[in-house]
């Protein structure tokens, strides 16, 4: 069962217009940052999507990976926005909600949308597995996360994640 929901979201300077969805005009002339996962041609569903609608001269690859002896790798996308190196990231919610809240001053926070594009979805349930035919262990692992809602509520909003679902008691959907 899912604990909450999230969804990739787009990130930019608080003088950066918003950017409505994937077909905003406004992207062809951005520099777009987005993360790329290794050399075998999988990317992140909003890479498809950019590619898909031919934006691809003005987009910026940042590994996801990096060098963990410099602090956050991943965050190098979400500085690349607050310093102008790009206009726009098109980032993982949590870890954009994450690092873009820590900026000075705060950057941006909005739901990519559409909410799935040609088979490539932009949000995703977040969930606790347990091995199959354990129903007891499930059954514990459902009741805890419902005793335990405002706690995990809160250490969500704590950390800016941006939720786009109804499990929340508390949470509001990132705009």
């Amino acid at each position: 069962m899912p604990y909450y929901r999230s969804t990739y979201v787009f990130v930019t300077r608080p003088d950066v217009a918003d950017i409505a969805s994937l077909n905003d005009p406004i992207l062809r002339t951005l520099r777009i940052g987005v993360h790329l996962i290794g050399d075998d041609g999988f990317n992140v569903p909003p890479a498809h999507a950019l590619a898909r609608r031919g934006i691809v001269d003005n987009v910026h690859g940042f590994s996801i990976y990096g060098d963990y002896r410099d602090d956050s790798p991943p965050a190098q996308l979400i500085d690349a926005v607050a310093s102008g190196q790009v206009d726009v990231a098109i980032a993982w919610g949590p870890l954009a909600g994450y690092f873009a809240a820590r900026q000075d001053p705060p950057l941006k926070v909005r739901a990519v949308r559409p909410i799935r594009d040609e088979g490539f979805p932009m949000t995703f349930p977040i969930a606790m597995g347990v091995p199959r035919g354990n129903e007891p262990f499930r059954h514990q692992i459902e009741g805890l996360i419902a005793s335990q809602r405002n706690a995990i509520d809160a250490v969500l909003a704590e950390y800016k994640v941006p939720r786009v679902d109804s499990f929340s008691a508390v949470g509001r959907p990132v705009q």
